[in-house]
């Protein structure tokens, strides 16, 4: 199924590569009649809550990772004087050396404050005060300075450990990361640099929390024992299993293996058995289940989930239709792509007497079907969104509510949470109200359908698909007009067979019919924000979840524009020029030149990503000082969040918690990460596939990448990406001028540079690895 994309603000916000590489417990009884502390309104003795208290809890559990919330709830605190008590203790705490504070905002019992502890408690003679008054820099019993950071895996032959306590990033070869995998919380002990400006390097001595102990990967069978070669390429080490762990697995399958041994000598291999077996390496459904299984996806709804969704009512009654305004005469319809089925959009239009137009942006009503604390609430959390691979799609919700109960289906009476607008021609908007509402679509729309509409203006509803284009164009350049950046993001869709094999790769393209609904999509999304965060004057503010997407680094800026200028583009970026203007100026010089994509996606990278949090930053990229995410809650929770919050804060002396609210943002944000990295992974997958048709034949690309062992070039025609690599060059010896993005024949003095078009043929393409070799038959001439 298509995602439903919203251009730039409500689909994806991060750019595609190129370029250079680089249980909780209840809280504890407390003795009734205490008096002796302060009690804050609604919440728990503050005055109970001291350091010896806390650090009870982290030596009960000292392997345990503690976030804010969990440990609130330990101590039954729900006011915000305890929990700003319980921050202060915790931020004393990890200065001293007691805790170690994570990057996610969680904490853990600092092992080497625990080590002291034993060692106080076997030789009481010894005081333990300087082990507690450390700093959060300790020193290892190896000897120098120890950080706590997370594992970024660069490639297979060294990591960076990316630490608070440190500027800079810490280089770790992988021989001396203890078998840490990326997104690893470890200690890493500092080793002295040589020189004064290198880059500080050192060595694991501990990992403190792994992310995950299981690994895709192929099956590589000897006598008795396999080996599991992951699919990761990043990852560099095998896992050995033994005869019992194969689980009737074959060679070359591939499979999901979990670690049950991690050695602390590197020159071992960890040991682990195969919990799942996905089918021979290679094979279509093999491949998308493996790739699920290596980015944590799911592949069903618990059983319990699945009932409760069951279980919801169908039917609407007399007195949920009395609570909301009703649309239901009033003409409304959805457009969505063809194959969709999960329609969570849908648009009503009607004259008003005094000649201007309501336009009512309604949105399916999840969180009336899916209730806080159920078992369809936490799924969700826990997905936090759909995921749409090259062949399926992994929804939030089970397909009872994403495909029934919450799909907008026509004509049918559906329950929707809509913002209404009063706008003139002139697209001024009057008015606007939000709430819940219940309405009956009289079309469902194909995007193609409503293009021939505007395109022909013929068919049903013409005259609101064309009132509502030509308002959505004014919408659209009034955006523009105030700092909105106009970058396209290209999207590679593919024609399956019924076994999974592609038969065409195309480039899907964004018609008036897609901007319109983005337009008026981006509008209620703006609204929405806008309405909560005026709510409340002064510093004290309504807690929403926004989504926002902060301004370019200069720094980025100005090495951006010195590329552009190499295409021959004068891109000016320096500080108080116009961003936005000067983005948005190359964005039209490039379009439909092979250069598009390159300079594009690179000048995205400039940006900082778009997230979700309960800080009101503001959106960079669409110029928007308060936005959130509102239109989509059959397929992302934070919209879920957004819906409820709204409705809650219609209600009287409802207040949110922030902290709350914050760490569901993170996770979303995260969960967003891994679900396009997926998608990413399925799409190459295919790519791969499909271009393995064409061995042999050659096509025009685009050079868009350069390493020391080969340049990336990017097929025009299907968007495939492959390696030339240099040492398959014959005419001359090529070296990387990696600060002039090109390469150089030592002898010919021949320069290749990046962006450059080039004739290649394709060599071969391996399915298992995902990789693409390339020959380069010649350069295009400029």
């Amino acid at each position: 199924m298509e995602r439903k994309r919203r251009g730039p603000g409500a689909g994806r916000d991060s750019a595609p590569r190129s370029g250079n590489p680089r249980k909780d417990k209840g809280a504890p009884r407390r003795e009734k009649g205490g008096t002796s502390g302060r009690r804050s309104e609604g919440g728990a003795n503050t005055g109970d809550v001291s350091r010896e208290i806390l650090l009870n809890i982290f030596i009960q559990e000292p392997k345990k990772v503690f976030t804010y919330r969990q440990l609130h709830r330990r101590l039954g605190i729900t006011a915000k004087e305890g929990r700003e008590e319980v921050s202060g203790l915790l931020k004393k705490m990890s200065k001293n050396g007691e805790l170690i504070f994570l990057p996610d905002d969680s904490y853990i019992l600092n092992p080497e404050f625990r080590e002291s502890l034993e060692r106080s408690t076997n030789r009481p003679e010894r005081s333990s005060r300087r082990e507690s008054e450390r700093g959060a820099a300790t020193v290892s019993r190896r000897g120098g300075p120890t950080i706590v950071g997370k594992v970024d895996l660069a490639n297979a032959r060294h990591a960076y450990v990316v630490s608070e306590e440190s500027e800079q990033d810490i280089r770790v070869p992988v021989e001396r990361l203890m078998f840490a995998m990326d997104g690893d919380t470890v200690r890493v002990q500092l080793r002295r640099s040589r020189r004064a400006n290198e880059r500080p390097e050192g060595e694991v001595v501990e990992v403190i929390q792994r992310q995950r102990e299981e690994i895709v990967g192929r099956l590589q069978m000897s006598k008795g024992y396999g080996f599991i070669v992951p699919d990761q390429k990043r990852m560099y080490f095998d896992v050995f299993v033994g005869e019992r762990g194969l689980a009737d697995a074959k060679h070359n399958d591939k499979v999901l293996v979990k670690v049950t041994d991690w050695p602390e000598d590197p020159e071992k291999k960890p040991t682990g058995e195969i919990i799942r077996v996905f089918g021979p390496a290679g094979e279509h459904n093999a491949e998308i289940h493996a790739i699920m299984a290596e980015f944590g996806l799911p592949f069903e709804f618990p059983e319990s989930v699945e009932k409760e969704a069951e279980a919801i009512p169908e039917g609407i009654t007399q007195e949920e239709i009395a609570k909301r305004r009703d649309f239901r005469a009033i003409t409304t319809f959805t457009i969505d792509p063809a194959d969709a089925k999960d329609f969570d959009d849908a648009l009503s239009m009607r004259q008003l007497e005094n000649g201007n137009w309501e336009i009512g942006v309604h949105i399916a009503d999840v969180t009336h079907y899916v209730q806080p604390g159920s078992k369809l609430e936490k799924e969700a959390y826990r997905r936090a969104t759909s995921v749409y691979l090259v062949d399926r799609t992994i929804p939030m919700l089970p397909e009872r509510l994403s495909n029934g109960l919450c799909s907008l289906r026509p004509h049918e009476d559906k329950l929707t949470f809509s913002v209404v607008f009063e706008i003139d021609d002139n697209a001024k908007i009057h008015e606007y109200w939000i709430g819940r509402t219940i309405i009956h679509s009289d079309r469902r729309f194909s995007y193609e359908e409503a293009q021939q509409v505007i395109e022909t203006s013929e068919g049903d509803f013409s005259q609101e698909i064309l009132k509502l284009n030509e308002l959505a164009k004014k919408f659209k350049d009034k955006r523009f007009q105030n700092g909105a950046v106009n970058f396209e993001t290209i999207e590679v869709k593919f024609k399956l067979d019924e076994n999974g094999k592609p038969l065409h790769l195309y480039v899907k393209e964004r018609k008036d019919a897609h901007k319109l609904i983005e337009e008026f999509m981006l509008l209620a999304n703006k609204y929405v924000a806008e309405h909560v965060y005026k709510q409340r004057k002064g510093k004290n503010k309504l807690p929403m979840v926004y989504r926002t997407h902060g301004a370019p680094d200069p720094e980025k800026l100005m090495n951006f524009s010195m590329f552009a200028r190499r295409f021959g583009y004068k891109v000016e970026l320096e500080e108080g020029r116009d961003i936005s203007k000067e983005l948005n100026k190359l964005a039209d010089q490039t379009l439909g030149k092979p250069e598009q994509s390159v300079l594009q996606s690179l000048a995205i990278r400039t940006m900082a990503k778009a997230k979700y949090s309960t800080e009101e930053e503001g959106h960079f990229g669409l110029a928007f000082a308060h936005y959130s995410h509102f239109t989509s809650p059959i397929r992302r929770y934070p919209d879920m969040m957004a819906h409820r919050l709204i409705h809650q804060y219609s209600q009287k002396d409802f207040t949110a918690e922030k902290e709350e609210f914050e760490e569901r943002s993170l996770h979303s944000s995260d969960m967003e990460k891994r679900a396009a990295d997926a998608e990413r992974a399925s799409i190459k997958f295919k790519q791969v596939e499909y271009i393995s048709g064409f061995i042999g034949q050659q096509f025009k690309g685009i050079v868009s990448g350069l390493t020391d062992w080969g340049m990336y070039v990017e097929i025009e025609e299907n968007k495939c990406e492959g390696m030339v690599r240099l040492a398959d060059l014959q005419d001359d010896f090529y070296e990387l001028d990696a600060a002039n993005y090109r390469i150089i024949g030592q002898n010919n003095k021949r320069i290749i540079s990046f962006g450059d078009e080039v004739i290649v043929e394709v060599k071969a393409a391996n399915v298992l690895e995902r990789t693409i070799d390339l020959t380069l038959i010649d350069t295009v001439k400029k």
